[in-house]
């Protein structure tokens, strides 16, 4: 009985000096997760609030935020339990729900941020035809899809690790990701052909129609005046700011998997932190001061005596 326990659980070893630093520890990531749900949830709920936000942009912007929030949450409240725990454990059941839900929400929060560029793409370079394209229906569509997509894709990998034997019971990091891998006794050819699938499927795809419609964009600006180039950057910059840094701290989730062996763990650590803060905790704040109209109505909010 003993041993089938030891090995239904995986400890957790990515902290760097967590019985020394534990509190510390604890107040960073209560106080960037208490910050997360407030920023997103702010910006969600005045665009819910006020009707001029009830457009397609600003519909994206919403999903992809309370994408953010449940992201988070499937993340922080494990991150504070462990720090305060003499043992950082999670049995390997909860680690692959937790594995499936981080990368659902990751691959779909890439899924939106296409849905992102098209809606911006169609506004630009259809602007007659967008209130035919964009509609209610279709925007439902999007982000349907953008969900139910991620989640086939990732549930495939999922359910081959719940059926591959385990011969480490100790994984590299501080949440269940592309590091449980490292967990199995022979590496799955399936796992992989069909890592290289979603890859194309969820992010070269995605990515190559991203690049298609912001050269149209950029193509259609560069030939219409200075008023017309301004306007499609106060929409497009913050959508191609978070769309970068986005992509880059994916880019070191699925290398990782890969150099875990070789990579310190103090820098392993610090780069998995920022995975899971760095988009959610500033997507809100690039969105809420580069977005004239949420800007407007957080200043009405926040600032009301400078309201004339």
């Amino acid at each position: 009985m003993e041993n089938e326990l030891n090995i239904t659980h995986i400890n957790l070893d990515g902290y760097v000096e967590v019985h020394k630093y534990r509190y510390v520890y604890f107040l960073l990531m209560f106080t960037v997760y208490i910050l997360i749900i407030c920023f997103n949830s702010t910006i969600v709920c005045l665009i819910w609030i006020h009707k001029n936000l009830h457009e397609p942009m600003y519909i994206f912007i919403a999903a992809l935020l309370m994408n953010s929030v449940v992201y988070s949450t499937n993340i922080y409240p494990k991150l504070l339990i462990d720090v305060l725990s003499e043992k950082q454990i999670i049995s390997y059941s909860a680690c692959l729900v937790q594995f499936f839900t981080n990368y659902s929400l990751g691959s779909a929060e890439f899924l939106l941020l296409t849905a992102m560029s098209y809606d911006r793409y169609v506004s630009i370079c259809k602007p007659l035809q967008y209130p035919t394209i964009m509609t209610k229906t279709n925007i439902c569509i999007l982000l349907v899809l953008a969900w139910f997509l991620a989640a086939c894709h990732t549930a495939v990998p999922t359910i081959l690790s719940a059926e591959t034997k385990l011969c480490n019971f100790t994984c590299k990091g501080i949440v269940c990701n592309n590091a449980i891998y490292e967990l199995h006794c022979v590496r799955s050819n399936i796992i992989s052909v069909y890592g290289v699938v979603a890859l194309v499927d969820l992010l070269m795809l995605p990515f190559l129609f991203i690049v298609f419609t912001y050269t149209k964009i950029f193509i259609i600006t560069y030939r219409n005046g200075r008023e017309v180039r301004r306007k499609a950057a106060e929409t497009c910059l913050p959508h191609l700011m978070v769309l970068i840094s986005f992509s880059c701290l994916s880019g070191y989730d699925i290398v990782i998997a890969r150099v875990e062996s070789s990579f310190p763990k103090t820098a392993r650590l610090i780069m998995t932190l920022q995975t899971i803060v760095y988009h959610s905790l500033f997507n809100p704040l690039i969105y809420g001061l580069k977005m004239k109209e949420i800007s407007k109505h957080l200043n009405r909010l926040f600032c009301p005596a400078r309201i004339i």
